[in-house]
């Protein structure tokens, strides 16, 4: 049964309580809670039947369920929802923020270095999976170059006017010739002068299209396909930095678990779905909380991710950090490391450069 966000609300002060408490425990242990123990912490002094009632009624409207006859409850994913999004205090201890703080040391040029130390941080302080999904490089270009690997592989190379120089393997059109790969650099190095990748795929239309008649067919395709390989697939492989996968594959965990959980890093090591993770940077700002199947990335492990887009200096968002770990995650400790990670982030982007 789904619970209706509403019924939180209309739950009175011992239901609330008890779901609260319930909720806690298990994200602290991971183990079902039971109504002795209850009985023990509740602020008023109430039975053990009575909250036996109580939990039975919480079960009933789909916020909790027992996982072994006899056993304690644990909240359902949408009992975990509804206490993520109603009830979960959140607060930033100093420890976690001076942790932060020092992995990220001062500003410096080499974003690529600084983001790898992010997302080291991010794995070591939560003791999770953590995922840094790396700004796109928007510096303005001096050369591009195509290299001829193979037949069927192909490198472009960017040298940036601020002298840092990246490469990408691609598939090129099938039948390129050096000569074709030449036409194209020329072309495109021909307009690049003081222009970021960004600009050169909204000129490249145009220009293209202007001279024509002066580009081999093959050569056209060949500067799509370059140029994809920073805008698209290429582009967003590169730029997901996965750290702690260790953490996810500790002592205790069954097979059955290991398997969904070595499956799902599986994928992010080969770059499948990323561009849902992509999206979930494009939906606004603030953290986001995915629990268990409500994000498809995620689901077949059944574990939770807490994202958090960061923007530069322009407001706009150009990366994302984020804590993937099993559906009992700390989210109230989680959730401000996460926050305050994405702000720092987006300080340290947005600040002026030497």
């Amino acid at each position: 049964m789904t619970a209706n966000p509403q019924i939180l609300s209309e739950l009175n002060d011992r239901s609330r309580e008890v779901f609260r408490r319930v909720v806690e425990g298990y994200l602290g242990t991971g183990d079902p809670v039971g109504s002795r123990t209850l009985t023990r912490s509740m602020s008023e002094k109430v039975s053990a039947a009575t909250i036996r009632n109580v939990m039975q009624d919480l079960e009933f409207l789909g916020l909790l369920e027992a996982p072994h006859i006899s056993a304690g409850r644990i909240p359902t994913q949408s009992g975990l929802r509804m206490f993520v999004d109603g009830l979960l205090e959140a607060q930033l201890g100093d420890e976690d923020r001076e942790k932060i703080e020092a992995s990220l040391g001062a500003s410096e040029d080499d974003v690529t270095a600084m983001m790898d130390r992010v997302g080291s941080a991010l794995s070591g302080i939560t003791q999770g999976a953590s995922l840094v999904l790396a700004p796109k490089r928007e510096a303005p270009i001096k050369h591009i170059e195509f290299v001829s690997l193979a037949a069927d592989r192909a490198l472009v190379v960017l040298v940036f006017a601020d002298g840092h120089v990246e490469n990408r393997v691609f598939t090129p059109p099938p039948g390129q010739t050096p000569s074709s790969m030449r036409e194209a650099a020329n072309l495109l190095n021909a307009i690049i002068e003081g222009r970021t990748i960004s600009d050169l795929s909204n000129l490249m239309a145009e220009e293209v299209s202007a001279r024509r008649q002066e580009i081999d067919a093959l050569a056209h395709d060949l500067i799509e396909k370059g140029l994809a390989a920073w805008e698209n697939e290429g582009e967003r492989s590169e730029r997901l930095i996965v750290r702690g996968r260790s953490n996810l594959l500790g002592e205790g965990a069954d097979a059955a678990s290991l398997e969904r959980i070595r499956s799902l890093f599986d994928d992010l090591e080969r770059k499948r779905d990323i561009a849902d993770f992509l999206s979930l940077t494009e939906e606004g700002e603030g953290v986001r909380i995915f629990i268990g199947s409500e994000n498809k990335l995620f689901s077949l492990s059944g574990s939770s991710l807490v994202v958090s887009p960061y923007m530069n200096a322009d407001r706009k968002i150009v990366g994302a950090v984020g804590v993937i770990g099993p559906t009992r995650l700390n989210y109230g400790r989680i959730v401000p490391i996460v926050d305050y990670t994405a702000q720092l982030v987006g300080r340290m982007l947005s600040g002026p450069k030497r």
